[in-house]
């Protein structure tokens, strides 16, 4: 017998819960979207106010909104539409009655998924909420654009048409961009709108898809026959504006539109543009056949003729008719790119002067040079980056970033230093000393700097320091009133100042000493609402529950120098390497800024660089302390800076009113130079047919490093041009034909007022030889001397370090070579600068010193050792026996030196006995 236990029956959960909670995840995810929007927006609201850009702040706030409310707008309405009109013309099947929710009974199958969908759901509401998500997602890619079109409205003329359509530069800089990002932004919500219906007409099973059945309503033909044709109007205009692109082509010969662009292409455009209207109008005519024959015949046509007039006839064209005749047929095409590249880039500007290369300098000439020799650069950034981390970086969470060149007056010498920040890391602290504490409220900014001239050194191969220490020392180099650097290279987190406690200023021997900050930076965050909201922005309630954030307290965000200045102005491209100065006693960031487009008609793009066109318009000051950042207009007659001026009329500043002592210490950037460099390698040629042959191409010189062979990188120098009454701050790079390297030029830009930013290039004779920067290399390892000396540092346990760049230094009409030799212990982190390498014409020396280099290479015989007028010689002096035990005495303490060990020992024994040597190698030959 069976006794059967029943029981209530096992309810299933409800579909309704199910929806509820996801519809209440959603509204819980969706208010969180506005709540960090809104954080973002009030942190943004508080810090350009503190820095006094409010105006800039607002007139991008207003730009976004515009866009992205347009773009919503448009999208949302455009989706809605078509969602509500296949809604209204889709099919009204008979309403199922959907069964018990309990399936498990015996024969009944579950309810249809689409049925349910279809028959439950509000469709009107949800029509209007998907158009409307959607548009979201539309809007939010589309708002980082908001630039593209405020160029668009305010733009200026840029003066010069483009010699093809005839049709102002401005045109393609400012209105193609725009134009572009709006035909992409109607095929996009067309193509979705396309989506939005069919997805509607699929759930009302105007179309089928299966296995079985594949079939669309005429409904649907409609819909999509009317989505089809303003599909093609869109890319008839499409069409139209590749029009334009054409000068934006490369067939490896032109850069722009070329002889088969003009000829072929630009008709076939025309005729895709005809094409693309009939394909409309057979579309729109579908309405009334309601067929998929016309359709696809429309959409064949257009495919088809893209593929052959676009594709197959061009190429055609090319091959059998313009190769065999390429360089007269595409010479007024060439010769366009030459001009118009060296416009972008403003290569047209740079003086082209002949150099005589000359092999007459003598000690006369350096004299008259001085200002030149005395600022040869001896000191490279890695092995001075070294030196100055041993030497002065304090305690391990100090860091020196980077090292810069610049010139200062000093002593009344116009002097090149190296010099660098001391900025604070946080992050370096000991991982127990990793606290909140010490890393937002102590442990708040750097201090001080060290400069060191570009040639001199110790008697130890150190480097003389200008300023040193902490608080900074200035031992010849100017002085710092106000060494504290909270905005540099390396800040990257906030820190809280004006707290309870004093902050952390430097070490003092056992102790440390304390300071309060007393400047304007920062932003208030006293108030308790203030707290709260960067807690959040943050995400650490630290902020909120610190005892040492007080009613003063000030929160410093963005303190990297290059966050800082591309939050004030994205739209601006800054250069990689932006330096310290130092000025009326307190320290600045100086930031070059680029405006750049690649939208400047049949411009060379740069190699590895989304541009044609640049220009360094805007030089940016950073207040190492205050953080206060200003931005000062350079170029006026660069028509995007002038567009961006209108914008934001309060950002820009003109260059004039910046500080007379910054104004001493702008220099032409890197980055634009090695850019202008690249292309100036092929444009120098302005002749067509030597254009198109590469008969005179350049190239970078080549150099040993790394391991390898490395390319020569441009450095700044003092040096008086030929013909030029005085020493000047440039920018230089040697040119060497291409594969060969023999010098053909060298290229500098001028960095002193008044004549900044003008660039010369002086052109070798083609027929005479100048040793280029590798084949003096090369001499160097093939000399004796130095090739034994060097061998034998390295056998000693020692690691000789040459100079990143062997210097090409123009005196007169004559090149002279310098490049540094340091030593460094193999497990050593402390270079010293032991040798100067110096080259002259045939001629190569190293001493320890550059006076000794120079000395050896250009002392005149004569006028060491007078001959007497009678032909009696005088008597020659023979070396002593006491300088012969000497000598060996010397030699035995070296090899002494040697075994126990001591390399430096070593070295000074050594260098002894050579020096004894080389007296007695005068006295016994008299001169």
């Amino acid at each position: 017998m069976t006794i059967g236990i029943t029981g209530p029956e096992r309810k299933v959960p409800r579909q309704s819960a199910v929806v509820g909670l996801i519809v209440a995840a959603a509204v819980i995810g969706i208010c969180l979207i506005p709540l960090w929007l809104a954080s973002d927006f009030l942190v943004d609201w508080l810090w350009f106010s503190s820095i006094g850009y409010l105006q800039v702040f607002w007139t991008t706030i207003g730009a976004k909104a515009v866009v992205f409310l347009a773009v919503w707008t448009g999208t949302a309405v455009i989706l809605w539409l078509n969602g509500w009109l296949a809604l209204r013309f889709a099919r009204r099947p008979s309403t199922q009655l959907v069964a018990a929710s309990v399936w498990s009974a015996a024969g009944n199958a579950p309810p249809d998924l689409l049925a349910l969908v279809r028959d439950r759901l509000p469709w009107p509401r949800w029509i209007a909420g998907g158009a409307a998500l959607l548009a979201l997602l539309v809007a939010s890619a589309e708002v980082g654009n908001w630039g593209v079109f405020l160029r668009f409205v305010y733009q200026l003329p840029y003066g010069a048409d483009d010699p093809l359509y005839n049709k102002d530069i401005g045109f393609y800089l400012f209105s193609l961009p725009a134009y572009i990002l709006i035909k992409n932004w109607m095929m996009l919500a067309l193509v979705l709108s396309a989506l939005f219906a069919a997805a509607i007409y699929w759930v009302h099973g105007d179309i089928e898809y299966d296995i079985h059945r594949r079939s669309m309503s005429p409904t649907v033909i409609a819909h999509c026959s009317a989505l089809l044709g303003l599909l093609f109007a869109v890319k008839a205009w499409s069409y139209f504006l590749d029009r334009y692109l054409l000068l934006y082509g490369d067939n490896g010969v032109v850069v722009g539109a070329s002889y088969t662009d003009v000829h072929m292409g630009l008709p076939a455009l025309w005729l895709m543009i005809g094409l693309s209207v009939i394909a409309a109008l057979a579309a729109w005519a579908n309405l009334r056949v309601r067929t998929y024959r016309l359709p696809a015949a429309a959409f064949l046509l257009v495919v088809i003729g893209s593929f052959v007039l676009s594709g197959v006839v061009p190429v055609l064209f090319r091959q059998f008719f313009v190769r065999p005749s390429e360089l007269e047929l595409e010479r007024p095409y060439i010769e366009r790119n030459i001009a118009l590249t060296r416009q972008a880039y403003n290569l047209d500007r740079i003086a082209a002067k002949p150099f005589a290369a000359e092999q007459k300098l003598s000690s006369k000439t350096l004299d008259a040079n001085k200002a030149t020799i005395d600022n040869i650069r001896l000191w490279d950034w890695q092995p001075l980056s070294d030196t100055y981390a041993q030497l002065q970086e304090i305690r391990t969470y100090y860091k020196f970033h980077h090292l810069d060149v610049d010139r200062y007056w000093l002593d009344g010498a116009y002097q090149s230093v190296m010099i660098s920040a001391r900025e604070l890391g946080a992050s370096l602290l000991p991982p127990n000393a990793q606290t909140w504490v010490n890393r937002h409220v102590l442990f708040t900014h750097g201090n001080g700097a060290v400069m060191s001239p570009v040639t001199r050194k110790s008697t130890e191969g150190l480097p003389l320091l200008y300023l040193r220490d902490i608080p900074p020392v200035a031992d010849g180099g100017p002085k710092i009133h106000e060494p504290r650097i909270y905005y540099g290279e390396r800040s990257d987190d906030y820190v809280i100042v004006k707290g309870s406690t004093p902050e952390f200023d430097y070490p003092k021997g056992k102790d440390n000493v304390y300071a309060a900050y007393d400047g304007t930076g920062g932003v208030p965050i006293g108030a308790m609402v203030w707290r709260g909201l960067f807690a959040y922005y943050f995400n650490d309630p630290n902020l909120l529950l610190s005892s040492y954030v007080t009613a003063d307290s000030r929160i410093m965000i963005r303190r990297n120098i290059g966050e800082r200045v591309q939050t004030i102005a994205p739209f601006l491209r800054l250069d990689h390497d932006p330096y310290l100065v130092i000025s009326n006693g307190r320290m600045f960031w100086m930031q070059d800024a680029y405006t750049v487009s690649s939208y400047f008609p049949s411009a060379q793009p740069a190699q590895d660089q989304d541009l044609n066109y640049i220009r360094n318009s805007v030089k940016v000051t950073v207040d190492a302390y205050n953080g206060t950042v200003d931005f000062y207009l350079m170029d006026t007659g660069d028509p995007i800076a002038a567009t961006w001026r209108r914008i934001f009329p309060d950002l820009f500043k003109p260059f004039s009113v910046m500080p007379a002592d910054l104004q001493r210490h702008i220099r032409y950037p890197e980055d634009l130079f090695l850019i202008q460099a690249q292309l100036y390698q092929s444009y120098h040629m302005e002749a067509a047919d030597v254009f198109y042959n590469r008969e005179d191409l350049w190239q970078f010189p080549r150099q040993p490093g790394g391991g390898g062979v490395a390319t020569m990188a441009p450095y700044y120098i003092i040096m008086r041009l030929p013909g030029e009454p005085q020493a000047e701050f440039f920018l230089m790079l040697p040119m060497v034909p291409s594969r060969r390297d023999n010098m053909i030029a060298w290229l500098a830009a001028r960095c002193d007022e008044p004549d900044y930013g003008k660039l010369i290039v002086y052109e070798f004779p083609k027929e005479k030889l100048v040793y280029g920067p590798f084949q003096i290399e090369a001499r160097i390892n093939q000399s004796t001397e130095i090739s034994q000396q060097i061998t034998l540092w390295n056998q000693m346990g020692s690691r000789v370090i040459r100079g990143a760049n062997l210097l090409v230094i123009p005196i007169e009409n004559s090149i002279l070579y310098v490049t540094p030799l340091y030593l460094r212990a193999e497990h050593g982190h402390l270079p010293e600068l032991k040798r100067v390498i110096a080259a002259y014409g045939e001629h190569v020396v190293m001493k320890e010193t550059l006076d000794e280099a120079l000395s050896a290479l250009f002392t005149e015989p004569g006028a060491v050792q007078p001959v007497s007028s009678t032909k009696e010689k005088m008597p020659v002096t023979r070396p002593s026996e006491s300088q012969a035990r000497e000598a060996l005495d010397r030699y035995n303490q070296a090899v002494e030196r040697l075994k126990s060990g001591d390399w430096k020992g070593f070295g000074t024994q050594f260098d002894a006995m050579r020096e004894l040597l080389e007296e007695m190698n005068r006295r016994s030959t008299g001169h």
